[in-house]
């Protein structure tokens, strides 16, 4: 018998979770992204929610678009700069953005603030999907399968 989940938690009661799974380099300006993760709480399994914070200079992720996964933020406070293929666009409170699986637009939030910026995330969970980097030499097929970032030749990074 599982443990009983919650039926609702306080948000400041979730662990933080600090940086990315990114190899080196790459981790390094995602290091100072704060995740508290909400979806696997409650055992959801079509959806992922997570609340992020990104401290000034930090970034969400980097530039990346999903093969299966639809993705979609909602600025809760401060002014990240969310930046595409069509340039970059300064984003505040109760503004939101998605993004459609497989259209190739890489996409990520980066703070050039003074001050934190804290944002809510919702992706879906596709077993099939995998996540392309276009501005760097990186790529990781069947993510939500355990995938592990490759070059984009298909040579696996060191653990």
């Amino acid at each position: 018998m599982s443990a009983k989940k919650p039926a609702a938690v306080h948000v400041d009661s979730l662990q933080v979770t600090k940086g990315s799974g990114y190899p080196a380099p790459f981790d390094e300006p995602c290091k100072e992204r704060a995740r508290r993760v909400l979806g696997d709480l409650f055992d959801l399994t079509d959806f992922g929610v997570n609340i992020v914070q990104l401290a000034p200079g930090a970034w969400s992720s980097q530039r990346h678009w999903h093969s299966h996964e639809d993705e979609f933020v909602y600025i809760l406070s401060g002014t990240p700069t969310l930046i595409t293929d069509e340039g970059e666009q300064e984003l505040s409170a109760g503004m939101c953005a998605g993004f459609k699986a497989g259209n190739g637009n890489g996409h990520q939030l980066v703070n050039k603030s003074q001050g934190p910026a804290t944002y809510i995330e919702m992706g879906s969970r596709k077993a099939d999907d995998d996540g392309h980097y276009p501005d760097i030499d990186l790529e990781i097929l069947k993510r939500a399968k355990g995938g592990v970032f490759t070059q984009k030749n298909g040579t696996p990074y060191p653990e």
